[in-house]
């Protein structure tokens, strides 16, 4: 019942606590936000903040975008009150809760039952509410398949690059960034490679985590350019400036995108009685078959959630 197909191109993390953020963050061009009950929101104001991020959800003015809130983690006493307070006060407005710092699919378990027992208790439709655990240490991402496939609620897995970093102790201050003294190759494809092969295999979206340097364009362009090459499906973003490049790395090109939806068209003909019944054609110059049918359809289907249209179409040939 829940929805892993969203746009998720850009996700804005928007302070819980913070008022007149949450009232900008509405303006904005992000395919989803998150209201942060956890890093953004200080031990003493996470109660209020419940109470501002249950009523931002009520009064609405979100569009048709992914309304999620992160909740604290569950290692802390804080946990259980976040998700009966938000679900019981706005679950009716809420698509995902973002569950951080996961390491094992019983917290994901232990989510989904909670999550449960209160939409009984509040009469909301069960089980339409999803989740998407956050991979933030090293016991998380060798646990990363059984956390992706631990309840049908899961959407999608979030890296958390910070708290991972730390938790492998690597040397670096720079999320994103090359350790120094890492030469050759990326330090981090293995841990994105095992986040998408793992979300994948269990049919759930793969979410980049942000990059801190804000006012660094070009940086974020080269680190998030690099999980949209892999086939991440989008990635966090902290500040209105890092929006737009974010949306555009994780959509398809222009060109790309008509090209994907042009072999689908003509697979689709070339396979059918009137096109010959083929299971193999040419496209101008290019061979399609139905591994060419397969490859279209990721780049078709972001571009549809992306909200592109088509500047060339595909014709069958005159009979």
């Amino acid at each position: 019942m829940v929805d892993r197909h969203r746009a998720r191109r850009s996700c804005l993390a928007v302070p819980g606590s913070s008022a007149k953020m949450i009232d900008k963050a509405r303006g904005l061009a992000a395919d989803q936000f998150f209201l942060d009950l956890e890093d953004a929101v200080a031990p003493l104001a996470k109660a209020e903040a419940r109470e501002r991020v249950v009523d931002a959800l009520n009064e609405g003015g979100w569009g048709d975008r992914t309304r999620s809130v992160r909740v604290n983690a569950l290692t802390t006493e804080w946990t259980y009150r976040d998700v009966a307070a938000v679900v019981e006060g706005a679950g009716a407005n809420l698509d995902t809760i973002v569950l951080p710092k996961v390491s094992t699919p019983d917290h994901v378990r232990w989510l989904d039952l909670t999550l449960t027992q209160v939409e009984r208790a509040t009469g909301l439709e069960v089980g339409r509410i999803g989740i998407e655990p956050q991979i933030e240490d090293a016991a998380g991402l060798e646990a990363a398949g059984a956390i992706a496939g631990a309840s049908p609620r899961v959407e999608a897995l979030v890296y958390g690059p910070a708290d991972f970093m730390a938790s492998i102790n690597m040397r670096s201050l720079v999320v994103g960034h090359q350790p120094p003294g890492y030469d050759v190759g990326d330090a981090y494809h293995y841990v994105l490679m095992k986040i998408l092969t793992a979300a994948r295999a269990h049919g759930v979206q793969a979410v980049d985590g942000p990059y801190l340097q804000i006012k660094d364009v070009d940086g974020l362009r080269a680190i998030g350019g690099r999980a949209a090459a892999l086939g991440f499906d989008g990635k966090w973003v902290l500040h209105p400036a890092q929006i737009d490049a974010v949306n555009e790395i994780f959509s398809p090109r222009q060109e790309d995108y008509d090209h994907a939806e042009n072999i689908l068209d003509a697979y689709e003909w070339h396979t059918s009685a009137a096109g010959g019944a083929r299971g193999a054609a040419m496209l101008g110059d290019e061979m399609i078959d139905e591994a060419s049918r397969k490859m279209a359809l990721v780049i078709a289907g972001k571009g549809r959630a992306a909200g592109m249209r088509r500047t060339d179409r595909w014709t069958p040939p005159a009979q």
